[in-house]
């Protein structure tokens, strides 16, 4: 798709925006590159907002350790 570059910018389609309330607008390499930005709703963003207690002093280091040994 070829679009004008007017007076006050340009214009995406809302096609291509489906779902996405906000977007960055970077230049890379002679790219402009439209990323979509991911708002709090993602469960991701929440991981390590409430930790809980082990009781094990070195649980932050070795915690694969301690998934898989008592697995």
């Amino acid at each position: 798709m070829r679009v004008a570059v007017k007076k006050g910018g340009l214009l995406i389609p809302k096609r291509f925006l489906k779902g996405v309330e906000t977007v960055e607008i970077k230049l890379e390499k002679n790219r402009l590159v439209v990323l979509p930005v991911r708002t709090g709703e993602d469960p991701i963003f929440a991981l390590g907002s409430r930790p809980g207690r082990s009781g094990l002093k070195d649980a932050s280091i070795n915690h694969d350790k301690y998934i898989y040994e008592r697995g």
